[in-house]
């Protein structure tokens, strides 16, 4: 019985550090595609959410990189956490059916494997919170 209380524990622990390892790489590739949009790529991202129907193209250009951009250093120093993941999961559900679908499997044309991933990541998130190594962890234990 001493043995199955002390894997459960070691349970907890693994889990803080899987939770950190995924918010940190979510982060940084959220960071990476919402950087170029935030600073210095709105009118392109505009004209690129114009081309394919999307209405309101330029507001939602600035909605997304804001997204992105900020939703990525949320996620890394866990603050709001299930409010990033969310805010970047209906991104990337956006992103999905508007542009990714189309291109099925295809790593060349953004194929949708890539963003399949990014979502089962950030419902991971938004599911289990930022846990131990979190700003939110913090205020929750202060708290």
């Amino acid at each position: 019985m001493y043995y199955i209380k002390k894997f459960d524990n070691m349970d907890e622990k693994i889990k803080d550090y899987a939770v950190l390892s995924l918010r940190i790489v979510l982060g940084i590739i959220f960071i990476y595609h919402g950087y170029p949009k935030l600073f210095g790529g709105l009118a392109g991202t505009a004209q690129f959410f114009a081309s394919i129907g999307m209405p309101f193209a330029s507001f939602f250009a600035v909605v997304v990189a804001l997204v992105e951009f900020f939703g990525g250093i949320a996620l890394i120093i866990g603050f709001l956490t299930r409010w990033a993941s969310l805010f970047l999961l209906i991104d990337m559900i956006v992103a999905f059916f508007s542009v990714h679908l189309k291109n099925g499997f295809s790593v060349q044309n953004g194929g949708i494997e890539f963003v399949l991933i990014l979502i089962a990541g950030l419902i991971t998130l938004k599911t289990l919170g930022a846990q131990k190594f979190s700003i939110d962890s913090a205020l929750s234990n202060r708290f």
